[in-house]
């Protein structure tokens, strides 16, 4: 990993580690075969974004339930957002990732650079305390958070709540397919609300081609009542 791709990177995230081993784990993928890798860095890192964006809503927010702020909160802390987030520090340009892994798209990955953005946040904890994290995590997410109007529905949620409106059964999920290696796996999700055609989505979790499968097959339901 060179020296200046680790220099462009705390420049963008606008934080300089004391300890550069730190952030030079907290960029190595598990395809590396490398003995430590992000995966600690990224649980911890995982916390951290977390207890900040909890804290950031309770703020922005005052009046909002907590059914409210859970669902913002989700929505903001999800791994796609976190992809986008990566992107925007060009992070997939530092991640060390073996030559397969990197053939194969790994720098552009959702859930690589979402779990490689968390592990970096991570090793800014350890590096620097919370103050550091606090300020890059409100930097990182500021915008997302104040131009959210309101609190996101989940698309299973919305799909249950479409279905019921019309007397029909709670919708079906099936795990129709899982490929790809045991470090990142994908999951093929079919969701199917009774009397129609079934939909199809894949994810990194079954959770997310779950929510996926769920908001497609949602879209399509209220364009055919359009």
């Amino acid at each position: 990993m060179s020296e200046d791709l680790l220099r462009d990177l705390q420049d963008s995230i606008e934080y300089h580690f004391k300890d550069r081993e730190l952030l030079r784990r907290a960029l190595t993928h598990s395809s590396t075969g490398a003995e430590k890798n992000y995966e600690r860095l990224e649980f911890l890192g995982d916390r951290v974004v977390g207890l900040v964006v909890a804290d950031i809503l309770l703020a922005t927010f005052p009046d909002e339930s907590e059914g409210d702020l859970a669902k913002r909160h989700a929505a903001l802390v999800q791994g796609k957002m976190l992809a986008k987030l990566a992107r925007l520090v060009k992070l997939g340009d530092a991640m060390q990732l073996s030559d397969a892994e990197r053939a194969a798209g790994g720098s552009e990955n959702d859930n690589i650079l979402a779990d490689g953005l968390e592990g970096v946040i991570g090793a800014l904890y350890l590096d620097g305390g919370l103050g550091p994290s606090i300020k890059m995590v409100t930097r990182l997410w500021g915008n997302s958070i104040h131009i959210m109007k309101a609190p996101p529905q989940d698309p299973k949620t919305a799909l249950q709540e479409w279905a019921q409106a019309r007397a029909l059964p709670l919708p079906v999920y099936e795990l129709a397919g899982k490929e790809g290696p045991d470090h990142a796996p994908t999951f093929e999700i079919k969701v199917t609300v009774s009397g129609f055609p079934p939909w199809s989505s894949k994810g990194a979790s079954r959770r997310k081609a779950e929510k996926e499968a769920a908001g497609m097959l949602l879209a399509h339901l209220k364009e055919m009542e359009s």
